[in-house]
Formats: C-alpha cells, sequence, structure tokens
C-alpha cells in the first residue's frame, strides 16, 4: 500500500473512532464526513442541547492530505490527532500542524508546511 493511501487509512480510522465515541450530549451526534475524492476529512458535532433548547453545530476537527502531508487544519479534540498519528506510524515531518501561524511552526515537533 503507498504512503498516500496509509495516510487515508489512519485519518479516516481516527476519525471514525472518534465518531463511535458519542457526545456528552444524549442529542448531539458526531459526524465523520470523508471527502477521499479531495482528500479532506472533518468530524463535525451537530444536534440539540434540550435542558438549553440550544442549537449544536460545530468542526471539531479538520484534516487535509496535501503534496503527500497530512495538514491539521483544525483540532478541538480532547486527543490530539498529530500525537495518535504518530502513534500509529506517521513520522512528524509529514504532519503539518496548520492551526499555528506559518512563522511558528518551526518551533514545533511538525512540519512546517
Amino acid at each position: 500500500m503507498d504512503r498516500l493511501e496509509q495516510y487515508r487509512q489512519y485519518i479516516q480510522k481516527i476519525l471514525t473512532e472518534w465518531e463511535q465515541k458519542g457526545s456528552m450530549f444524549p442529542d448531539v451526534e458526531a459526524e465523520a464526513i470523508f471527502d477521499r475524492e479531495r482528500d479532506r476529512y472533518q468530524l463535525v458535532r451537530v444536534g440539540w442541547k434540550n435542558e438549553e433548547n440550544t442549537r449544536v453545530y460545530g468542526c471539531l476537527l479538520h484534516v487535509d492530505i496535501k503534496n503527500g502531508k497530512i495538514w491539521v487544519q483544525h483540532d478541538g479534540g480532547e486527543e490530539a490527532i498529530a500525537d495518535r498519528l504518530v502513534e500509529l506510524g506517521v513520522p512528524k515531518q509529514d504532519i503539518v500542524v496548520a492551526y499555528h501561524p506559518p512563522s511558528l511552526r518551526q518551533y514545533t515537533a511538525f512540519a512546517v508546511g
């Protein structure tokens, strides 16, 4: 299996696991969204906090694959997806923590871009 396909499978595996964990609110769901054609992946929350009659919708996680690297665009989860990807075998130089400003990425343990 080539590296790109391996990265796709890792991302989908992590998002599916986190989707299955669900939410702490009974009427709020986690939904994994996979755009395999463009290599864009998200985990969103959607539903209602009934006791407050409040709509819940938001992106928890957004990951892209660009130029052979995994770009973490947003990470609002409890566990950092970059660390989880490293545990699965992705080299740190293939992960860009894109929510950090480009000028500060050099100070992380991950790729700058």
